[in-house]
């Protein structure tokens, strides 16, 4: 998970993703983010990202990213 938090402070380093608990649902994270974190996801755990996964539900916390990718990781 300290991947994770590594790659979103790269792209978002003005926002604290420990605190926030919604994410998209405050629109603290817009399209654009979420566009550069998929391609960052995609390329670092070797998941692919589907459009089906982009609900807010998958990007409003760090936690429910990193539950994605681990879902996403098993399935392969």
């Amino acid at each position: 998970m300290n991947e994770v938090l590594s790659i979103l402070q790269q792209i978002r380093p003005d926002v604290d993703f420990v605190s926030e608990k919604k994410l998209i649902d405050d629109s603290i994270l817009d399209s654009f983010d979420i566009i550069q974190i998929v391609t960052e996801f995609n390329e670092a755990f070797d998941v692919e990202i589907s459009v089906e996964d982009l609900e807010p539900e998958n990007f409003n916390t760090v936690e429910a990213m990193w539950d994605l990718i681990q879902k996403l990781q098993n399935e392969i």
